[in-house]
């Protein structure tokens, strides 16, 4: 049994490092094949974390102390079983409900405080620059109430309409 715990061992080792090295690539080329919807701890990482702690355990376990195989291999079922719970709830499930994105609605915008690059007129079309999570934004830009804002302008979005962001000069 203790060749199991030691293949086990080696097995998610091995594996954690070829995942490291070149994940990026198997998981283009699986592309979710190994993702059971509803069935989200039944996940690849962590059941290799399982199975790895499996191992770990089991080897320490049966070198370590004198119990029984029996027990041995009920405490490093316990084991696996806490280090796949940590696994799925301390980087699955948090990594899950994270995105990275630099998408918005235009709809967002109405509210936002900006600057005016390119000069708006009384009439027609000119340029603000708004602030939108990490980055900012450059959009077509005509005035709300109908005057002039120079560039430099603070301004704030009052509405968004046909893609055109309607901006207001901001009173401080």
């Amino acid at each position: 049994m203790e060749t199991l715990f030691w293949w086990l061992l080696a097995g998610g080792a091995i594996f954690t490092v070829v995942s490291v090295l070149i994940g990026d690539v198997l998981g283009s080329w699986l592309d979710g094949a190994l993702e059971l919807p509803g069935l989200d701890w039944f996940r690849p990482v962590v059941l290799l974390g399982a199975m790895t702690a499996f191992g770990g355990a089991g080897v320490l376990l049966t070198k370590y102390t004198g119990l029984a195989m029996g027990w041995v291999i009920v405490l490093a079922l316990g084991v696996a079983l806490v280090i796949g719970v940590l696994v799925f709830f301390a980087f699955i499930k948090p990594m899950a409900n994270s995105e990275v994105s630099s998408g918005f609605s235009m709809r967002e915008l109405t509210g936002r405080i900006g600057e005016v690059t390119i000069p708006v007129p009384e009439v027609g079309y000119g340029e603000v620059m708004i602030r939108l999570g990490a980055g900012n934004t450059i959009h077509t830009a005509s005035s709300f109430d109908h005057k002039p804002l120079a560039a430099g302008t603070r301004i704030v979005v009052v509405e968004v309409a046909e893609g055109v962001v309607r901006v207001a000069y901001l009173d401080t």
